[in-house]
């Protein structure tokens, strides 16, 4: 799914009512109807529910719902902010087509609204769409502090009113803070970023019949990962496949102390597919990773304690993957740069990996070509620079997979992964939960094992990053998110893995 800026779907709105010839507000009706249908299918009918409406086409949104809503029987108050903005056309057609059982309260300071109950009712925020592209000011200002201070449930139509929807919204704006957005047609980028988390907190896309010919014609770097773009990746495993079939895949992990990472790591390349995996490791951890992991085979370093050598013949692999648990000795930064310089086989580097290219950022210019760095954002920083906010996070990612020619998974609420040719994928699955240590121990070993079985890096980076939070979101479902831990996400790896299959 592609992630259209604001003004692309303009284009496609008017390409789409000039192609089907459609009427004033028809194209708008839709739109309303699909929200209407998520509203009925998810909100009960034991609240209010008040829609603020603006002045442009995203109140005229507002209006044609709060209409569907009162035919569907719910009651319906439609809240307007009088100022001297101009009104859209479709804005005033669907005030026209608003029947007399809804009514219309207009006001022009906030006081009007203090004694009116409305932390009883279920807010619709329709003030402000995709359009808006500075922050708001006066009156619609005053309306978004007073929802926010309402401590009720507001749902949001296409984006929460506020929030720009391309640009980096300033931190003293005034933005509505929705407990759910029901955006149209495609994801709004800045509904997925971290540092907008506050203002949605879940986002819901719904389609409105936009002309898929002409969507599939606009060019964007932005792309959502679902399950269409992951099961056309996928590929089923041959009838007379043997374990020679899959790869063998190496993993350099754990230090004393941090074997657990190792484990996990271990444990999550094992069901992951990979036909077989080797795991190096000090000396200390041999006895416990045999234990373990029985399906590994273990290769014990010198040291007891830390890693200080490549395994014999380390090209023979299909794939490595470093860093769980290794930690910073020197003697194991000189095997990180060995590596580097003279391992060219496809790699995954994590955790300590990174840590160790952040301290000599000399390596990272031999960083072979298609590399997968697997940081998370404080990570990513310490490879590059500190970051003024999430836009500019997504530019140096772009600049930083073009110059080194890598993939870099940013891990995260919807984890983005950023490619050589500049495109950016961000991920749909996964929770809270999994922001607990072991997770990402857990995706270097699925990532490790997809490229290990002769994936790219990109489809073993977008396999790698659904079926992780998948196998989250099935945990969640048996845990919860409070009690949700590595562990989990790795013995759910099966039946995400089994929804690919077309199994699950």
């Amino acid at each position: 799914m592609k992630i259209l800026s604001a003004a692309q779907l303009r284009e496609a709105d008017k390409f789409t009512i000039e192609r089907e010839n459609l009427q004033p507000g028809a194209l708008m009706e839709r739109a309303a109807q699909a929200f209407t249908n998520w509203f009925i299918n998810n909100c009960g009918r034991e609240k209010e529910v008040a829609i603020f409406c603006g002045p442009g086409n995203n109140g005229g949104d507002g209006l044609a719902v709060a209409r569907l809503l009162n035919e569907y029987n719910y009651l319906v108050r439609t809240f307007l902010p009088e100022t001297d903005s101009v009104f859209s056309e479709d804005f005033k057609l669907n005030l026209k087509r608003l029947p007399k059982s809804v009514p219309v309260i207009r006001y022009k300071n906030i006081s009007t609204l203090e004694h009116l109950h409305l932390s009883k009712t279920r807010i619709v925020d329709a003030l402000f769409g995709t359009g808006l592209n500075r922050p708001l000011t006066g009156l619609y200002s005053e309306t978004i502090q007073f929802l926010n201070g309402l401590h009720t449930e507001i749902i949001s139509i296409d984006v929460p009113s506020g929030l720009l929807a391309d640009t980096a919204t300033p931190q003293e704006a005034a933005v509505v803070k929705a407990a759910q957005t029901i955006t149209f047609s495609s994801p709004k980028l800045a509904l997925l970023l971290p540092q907008n988390q506050v203002y949605s907190q879940q986002m819901h896309s719904v389609l409105i019949g936009l002309n898929i010919g002409f969507i599939e014609s606009l060019r964007t770097q932005y792309h959502y990962i679902d399950t269409v773009i992951v099961k056309s990746r996928w590929k089923p495993r041959p009838q007379y496949a043997h374990k020679g079939t899959f790869g063998h895949a190496l993993l350099l992990l754990g230090s004393y102390g941090k074997m657990g990472a190792a484990i996990l790591s271990t444990r999550a390349c094992l069901r992951s597919g990979a036909g077989l995996i080797s795991v190096s490791l000090p000396k200390a951890g041999y006895q416990i990773m045999q234990t373990a992991a029985p399906e590994a085979m273990v290769l014990a370093d010198p040291d007891e304690k830390k890693l200080t050598e490549l395994p014999e013949e380390p090209g023979k692999y299909a794939a490595i993957g470093i860093g769980p648990g290794i930690g910073l000795a020197v003697e194991t930064k000189k095997m990180v740069g060995n590596l580097l310089e003279k391992v060219k086989v496809p790699l995954v580097l994590d955790a300590d990996a990174l840590n160790i290219l952040a301290a000599d950022k000399t390596l990272l210019a031999k960083l072979p070509p298609e590399t997968i760095l697997t940081p998370h954002p404080k990570e990513f920083e310490r490879l590059t620079q500190p970051l003024q906010d999430d836009f500019e996070r997504l530019k140096l990612l772009r600049d930083f997979c073009e110059n080194y020619r890598c993939y870099v998974v940013l891990k995260g609420a919807n984890t983005c992964i950023g490619t050589p040719s500049g495109n950016l994928y961000f991920n749909s699955t996964g929770n809270p939960g999994m922001a607990t240590g072991g997770s990402g121990d857990a995706l270097t070993g699925i990532i490790t094992a997809l490229r290990a079985q002769g994936y790219s890096a990109e489809d073993a980076c977008i396999l790698g990053v659904y079926t992780h939070g998948l196998a989250g979101d099935l945990a969640k479902n048996e845990k919860g998110e409070t009690a949700l831990i590595a562990s989990d996400i790795i013995e759910n790896l099966g039946k995400a893995f089994k929804t690919l299959e077309g199994n699950g």
